[in-house]
């Protein structure tokens, strides 16, 4: 049996072998050419000038002032958000099993537009502070008054944004 074996084995190798041997002059050198050589002197030139223009904000009052209204604002639309919650968890939860566009479906959803009304009217002073936050780094001034104001707005949209997350998975 294994005498039969060696044959198969043996007779492939031989055609494998065979595929590799061949005439030598047929192959390009691998050797570098003379095209491949690198040949004299790359200039980088002055680098390029970034010019930042100044982001231009409304100051008007000072910075204290325009952050402190800004967070005002912020925590009068959550103060709406939460206002109108109890109302929309009470549509939410009556229509949670109902069929798709019956009317306990539309109110529920009419509930979360005011919602994300109130949500959305917290979320701009948001954006002015982004954007007060962005005008006073390029500057390279202080930004801890800001930071401390952005992460108080924050929390309140972060807040309406898990709450609304969770009224719209109650219902489909």
């Amino acid at each position: 049996m294994l005498g039969n074996a060696r044959p198969a084995i043996v007779l492939p190798l031989i055609f494998l072998l065979g595929a590799c041997a061949g005439p030598r002059g047929e192959y390009p050198s691998l050797a570098i050419r003379d095209v491949e050589r690198a040949q004299g002197q790359f200039e980088t030139g002055e680098p390029a000038r970034l010019d930042v223009p100044p982001v231009e904000v409304d100051l008007t009052g000072g910075l204290e002032t325009r952050l402190a209204s800004l967070v005002a604002a912020a925590r009068e639309a959550h103060a709406e958000f939460v206002e109108v919650t109890p109302r929309a968890q009470e549509l939410v939860a009556a229509a949670s099993g109902s069929e798709v566009g019956s009317d306990r479906w539309a109110a529920a959803q009419v509930a979360l537009a005011e919602l994300d009304s109130a949500r959305s009217r917290a979320a701009v002073p948001l954006g002015d502070l982004d954007a007060i936050y962005t005008a006073k780094s390029v500057a390279a001034e202080e930004t801890a008054a800001i930071d401390a104001a952005r992460n108080e707005v924050v929390a309140l949209v972060s807040s309406e944004d898990a709450i609304l997350a969770d009224l719209r998975g109650r219902i489909q």
